[in-house]
C-alpha cells in the first residue's frame, strides 16, 4: 500500500502534519534511489573488474615457478648454512675435547682411539670455545680411560747382583779395590792368620 494523502487522510492524520510527513517519504524515497543508482553504477563495473582480476590471476600463475626456485634456493641456503654451523661446531668440539684429553694425561697415540668413541654431543662448550665443567668432565675421563693415561718415572738400570760393602750387602764391608789387594796378597804371601 502507498503512502498517499488519501490514506493518511482516512487515517485522520492533520493536515499540516500530512505535508510533513509526506515531504519526508519523499526525501527517503529519493536517498533510495540515488543509492540504487549507484549500486547499479558499481555492477555495471564488475564485468571490468573481474576480466582485470583474471588477467591477474594468469600473471602470478605464470610468475609461480619463480616463487617455487625461490623458496627451493631459500630452503637450500638454509640447509646449507646449519649444515656449515654443524660442521663448525664439531670441529670446534673435537678440538677442546683433543685438548682437554691432553691435559688429562691420555697418551698422544691413544687420543685418536679415545676420539672414535667420544660422544661430542654430550658437553657443550662456552663463549671461549672451552668445555663447561671441564673439571667434572677431566675426572670422568681419568676414571674411564686410566689405561690410556701415561704414566711417565725414572727408573734405574737394573743390577742383577749388587755389589757387596757397607750397605748391607753379602760382601766382606771393603771396598772391591781391597778386596783385590788382600786376595793378591793371599797368593803372595799366603793366607794370613786372623787376629784372636
Amino acid at each position: 500500500m502507498a503512502l498517499t494523502r488519501k490514506f493518511l487522510s482516512a487515517l485522520g492524520v492533520d493536515a499540516d502534519k500530512i505535508d510533513e510527513i509526506i515531504s519526508a517519504h519523499t526525501e527517503t524515497i529519493n536517498a533510495l534511489r540515488e543509492e540504487r543508482d549507484g549500486f547499479k553504477a558499481d555492477a555495471e563495473k564488475l564485468p571490468g573488474v573481474q576480466a582485470e582480476l583474471d588477467k591477474l590471476k594468469q600473471a602470478a600463475e605464470k610468475d609461480a615457478p619463480f616463487e617455487k626456485q625461490y623458496n627451493d634456493l631459500k630452503t637450500e641456503y638454509e640447509n646449507y648454512k646449519a649444515d656449515i654451523s654443524a660442521k663448525e661446531t664439531k670441529a670446534a668440539k673435537e678440538s677442546a675435547y683433543r685438548a682437554l684429553l691432553k691435559e688429562a694425561g691420555i697418551a698422544d697415540k691413544r687420543i685418536d682411539a679415545v676420539m672414535r668413541v667420544a660422544d661430542l654431543g654430550s658437553f657443550e662448550l662456552d663463549k671461549d670455545g672451552k668445555i663447561k665443567d671441564s673439571d667434572k668432565m677431566k675426572e670422568t675421563i681419568k676414571t674411564e680411560w686410566s689405561d690410556f693415561i701415561a704414566t711417565s718415572g725414572k727408573q734405574g738400570a737394573g743390577t742383577p747382583n749388587p755389589p757387596g760393602g757397607n750397605n748391607g750387602g753379602t760382601g766382606s764391608g771393603l771396598s772391591r779395590a781391597a778386596e783385590l789387594a788382600a786376595q793378591y796378597q793371599a797368593n803372595l804371601y799366603g793366607k794370613a792368620k786372623e787376629d784372636k
